[in-house]
């Protein structure tokens, strides 16, 4: 009896542990599915409200990213006994206030006496089982699109170092602070092929995932690429994340770059990001009326590649 209740629940599991996600996906009829997702990391600026918000759009974004609609979340923190009571408050404001400004609410969590601050959401949503977006719905021919610009990661690594210039750091800041719900929004509207979103592997290790899932590849230009202020200057300084490297020697073997590309473009390429932006293909015939509908609604729609039958990710400069 047991055995076959376990395997009841594993039919209506529709994204688990066999494929690599954003986020865990459990059917309850055939029209509802609960979409359930947890992220949380140290602070990445100075200021801790803005900390806390910047933790939570990126733990709302894998809702964003399957489709979903968030419903509800739970704090998840890690607090040094040191740490001044007023700063916590601050950085459990700013997830409150970005939860809220996605339309749900934080009902309560947990925390745990830590060495280092950590904090970031549980979060719960919504989708229909037959319109779940997933990173392997791909298929050649396919447009590949990014709504923010890239390179967080290397300069939130400047900023620990006193290398990155404040206009660099607010710029870096504003698009992390960015929901991905609009970007979400134009996906799901029309007919995003497979959607993903950009964070601690980097652009090219989840369109790596994208491809393996869709057993395809993809062909991108370098110079299509959209960077941050200051985020290729930080680069060819030598501004990396330890992540960068972690990821150039995990994905290594499904890239191929062009001989032209500076071997700093092609590790800034792997720069682990912190709330990116989404990765989305669309079919050819859906780009117009996606563009449209993105400028109408302020939503950056930059577009950078295609889906290809060669699996592997192909850097062009």
């Amino acid at each position: 009896m047991q055995e076959l209740a376990a395997t009841h629940v594993a039919d209506d599991v529709l994204v688990g542990l066999e494929i690599a996600d954003d986020a865990a996906v459990y059917r309850i009829s055939d029209e509802l599915a609960i979409v359930v997702t947890v992220d949380f990391f140290t602070p990445i600026v100075d200021d801790p409200y803005q900390y806390g918000a910047i933790a939570a759009a990126n733990s709302l974004s894998d809702i964003y990213a399957m489709g979903a609609q968030p419903i509800l979340a739970l704090n998840v923190a890690g607090v040094p006994s040191e740490l001044p009571l007023d700063m916590v408050a601050e950085i459990f404001r700013g997830g409150g206030d970005k939860a809220r400004e996605a339309g749900i609410l934080v009902a309560g969590g947990h925390s745990v006496r830590d060495k280092e601050p950590k904090y970031g959401l549980v979060v719960l949503g919504t989708v229909h089982p037959d319109r779940l977006k997933t990173k392997g719905g791909a298929q050649p021919g396919d447009r590949l699109f990014l709504s923010k610009p890239l390179g967080t990661g290397v300069i939130t690594t400047a900023l620990m170092q006193d290398r990155a210039g404040a206009e660099e750091v607010e710029a870096a800041t504003a698009s992390m602070l960015l929901l991905n719900r609009g970007a979400a929004e134009v996906a799901r509207a029309h007919g995003a092929s497979a959607l993903t979103d950009v964070t601690g592997f980097g652009l090219l290790g989840h369109l790596a995932e994208m491809a393996h899932n869709g057993s395809i590849g993809f062909e991108l230009a370098y110079s299509s690429l959209p960077w941050l202020p200051g985020a290729e200057r930080l680069a060819e300084a030598g501004a990396f994340p330890g992540g960068a490297y972690d990821n150039q020697h995990y994905f290594s073997n499904r890239l191929r770059f062009d001989a032209a590309l500076a071997p700093w473009r092609r590790t800034l390429c792997l720069g682990p990001e912190t709330s990116g932006g989404l990765l989305m293909t669309l079919p050819a015939d859906r780009v117009r009326d996606a563009r449209r509908a993105a400028e109408k609604t302020h939503v950056a729609l930059i577009e950078i590649g295609r889906a290809t039958h060669e699996p592997v990710i192909l850097v062009r400069a």
